[in-house]
């Protein structure tokens, strides 16, 4: 019952675990958000990066560029040419990762090339601090998202915070571009890592697509009012669903590394290192690259990635439907519940090591489930929540553990250490189960030894003396009894009572008991010539063993005075076996009980050592069936086989004292 009651406890430990989980996964999953997104970022390092789609390249601000073409910045009419270098090649979109602010005396040359190539989106900011720049109607008109599904619920969840104003390109720059994209980026507050694309930015009470979501768009042939906003599901983008969250964030879907798209020095498309083959009809990002003018990003892969890849990764993603999709609070509760009840159960049941086990293997499981789910799926399930709940099922189970099993091996130790040897307790420390202190029927074998006419000793001698020699012998006996691994019961003055089989089960107690007892003997002899040196009064014991069904266990006043004793007819028949030692001039007497139990391993000829004889049959006081009585002694050789007579035929011998 108490292994029942221990395992429903760590059950509840468990499942208690599991459910605060549960609750702080629905109620505060920001708790989580650290630590899931470094797991989000070990799932992108275990992937490792994928093969960009070839319509997406990087014309780079390198420093083969700066080389060639000077400081940065560059005058305006680099860039003009530039655009109208990508335009012949007949890139199908050319996007700008430079914000241009402020006038400069080349801007008509460049805004008429971005007007005649007609595929330009420059970007745009939202800014907190600067004064704010008004949009000329043709860029509301060119660049504003105006089909918004559930436009009450859109309100109460706006894609990104109020306020701010826009930072754009100065106006005969924008009003020439074919739309405005919004490059803002929003790193994680707690490690300043880029893992969300905002696709969209409110102004003014109007929607704009960021930079990657403009140029994949415009790629693909969709104008802006043709993008379908849902404020709770995501973006259509054609055929083609974008999901994001309620503020309007895609997960962002790294490639890989820097330099994992293709990237081209600008110096080589303007001297015509790089031809049309490799520059038509493909989005054409044209970004800062170079050391110390490249806005440093950290990214799932690295800390030090320019921006405009993330752009780039956001553009291939759409185009290749390649997203991250957040799973549900409905999977993601699931994917707690199945693993954290399991683990709950195993550990319930299983003892440190295998518990330590199962644990490390749920933590594998559940990790290599996210990871496959994230790689083959695109699904970004929640592994903080359960991977905290295995190891906080275990670190609680353990605890709970620990202090119940402390408290039970302290409980153990104090209720057995007088019986036993130190090996026995800690078996019974690691194996509880083995003893049933509730008290049980078991089947032991009981020796009784006391010794003779120590009243008439105790009256010629001394209380120095009687004690002196007393604790000599028990002390001497006792060693022998746990060198056999007897459960020492009692001292009652000069008798020694001991049973083996139990807590401890032992299949062959009965060999123990006869052997423990000859060796007793052994051990008194040794005795007599000490005390007979040093002139002392020599002690003879008489020894009585039997065998049979008792009741064993914790026995006494509850709170008060317990003992691990056994109860029963067998034991007082030992007892009265012990006092028949003085009738039949025996030091030792067996009964038939504990002969029973060695009669098939001395045909078998495995007993050895024993000369066994039978002595005769006796009626105890309170009993009506006879049973029969046996010496056992020593044989000249301890490998010797068993001599065994059994008990006379003749006269029952009925006994009338106790």
């Amino acid at each position: 019952m108490k292994t029942v009651n221990t395992r429903v406890a760590r059950f509840l430990i468990g499942t208690g675990v599991t459910l605060c989980f549960c609750l702080i996964l629905v109620w505060n999953p920001t708790l989580f958000a650290m630590l899931e997104a470094k797991l989000l970022d070990a799932r992108f390092k275990a992937r490792g990066p994928l093969t960009p789609p070839d319509s997406v390249i990087i014309a780079t601000i390198d420093e083969k560029s700066l080389a060639k073409l000077g400081r940065w910045p560059w005058s305006r009419d680099v860039h003009a040419r530039l655009v109208e270098k990508l335009a012949r090649a007949e890139a199908a979109v050319i996007a700008y990762d430079v914000i241009f602010p402020e006038s400069e005396r080349n801007d008509p040359d460049f805004a008429r090339a971005i007007r005649e190539a007609g595929n330009v989106v420059l970007p745009m900011a939202l800014d907190f601090e600067q004064q704010a720049i008004p949009l000329s109607d043709a860029i509301l008109e060119k660049s504003a998202i105006v089909s918004v599904e559930d436009q009450e619920l859109f309100r109460k969840h706006p894609p990104i915070m109020s306020g701010g104003v826009l930072t754009v390109p100065v106006r005969h720059l924008e009003e020439s571009a074919m739309a405005l994209g919004n490059i803002n980026m929003f790193p994680d507050d707690f490690d300043g890592t880029l893992r969300w694309e905002h696709l969209l930015l409110v102004y003014d009470n109007a929607l704009y697509p960021s930079l990657g979501l403009r140029c994949a768009a415009a790629f693909l042939g969709i104008s802006p009012e043709k993008l379908t906003v849902s404020a709770t599901r995501g973006i259509r983008v054609g055929k083609t669903f974008i999901p994001t969250d309620h503020y309007g964030r895609m997960p962002i879907n790294y490639y890989g590394p820097g330099r994992t798209f293709r990237h081209i020095s600008i110096a080589d498309i303007l001297d015509g290192t790089v031809g049309r083959a490799e520059l038509e009809n493909r989005i054409v990002f044209v970004g800062p690259t170079a050391i110390g003018i490249y806005d440093l990003r950290v990214t799932p892969y690295t800390t030090v990635m320019p921006g405009v890849e993330k752009h780039a990764s956001v553009a291939a993603s759409i185009l290749e439907k390649r997203f991250i999709t957040e799973a549900s609070q409905t999977g993601n509760l699931i994917f707690l519940l199945i693993p954290g009840l399991a683990m709950a159960l195993a550990l319930s049941r299983l003892r440190l090591a295998w518990g330590t086990a199962a644990s490390l293997a749920g933590l594998a499981v559940v990790w290599l489930a996210g990871y496959l789910l994230f790689t083959q799926l695109g699904l970004w399930i929640n592994l903080a929540a359960p991977l905290g709940t295995i190891f906080f099922s275990f670190t609680s189970i353990t605890a709970w553990n620990y202090a119940f099993e402390e408290r039970h091996a302290r409980r153990i130790r104090a209720m057995f250490s007088s019986y036993v040897t130190q090996t026995i307790v800690n078996e019974l420390i690691k194996n509880p189960d083995m003893a049933r202190l509730g008290g049980e029927k078991r089947e032991v074998t009981v020796l009784f030894s006391d010794v003779r006419g120590f009243t008439t000793f105790s009256e010629k001698h001394s209380p120095e003396e009687v004690v002196a020699i007393l604790n000599e012998y028990l002390g001497a006996m006792t060693d022998v009894i746990l060198k056999w691994e007897g459960t020492l019961d009692k001292f009652v003055g000069d008798a020694i009572v001991v049973f083996w089989n139990a807590p401890l089960p032992r299949e062959n107690h009965a060999e123990y008991a006869l052997r423990c007892a000859l060796e007793m003997q052994v051990r008194l002899g040794e005795l007599h010539r000490k005390w007979q040196r040093e002139g002392k009064p020599p002690l003879s014991c008489g020894i009585g063993i039997n065998t049979g069904e008792v009741v064993v266990g914790n026995i006494g006043a509850d709170g008060k005075k317990m003992d691990y004793t056994v109860i029963g007819d067998h034991v007082n028949l030992g007892a009265r076996v012990e006092s028949l030692t003085r009738r039949f001039d025996a030091d030792l007497l067996v009964t038939q009980g504990t002969i029973s139990k060695l009669l098939p391993a001395i045909e078998a000829e495995e007993l050895k050592g024993f000369e066994i004889r039978g002595v005769s049959r006796v009626i105890v006081k309170g009993k009506e069936e006879p049973v029969g009585l046996y010496t056992v002694k020593p044989t000249d050789s301890p490998s010797e086989n068993c001599i065994f007579t059994e008990v006379p035929e003749g006269e029952v011998i009925r006994m009338t004292e106790k």
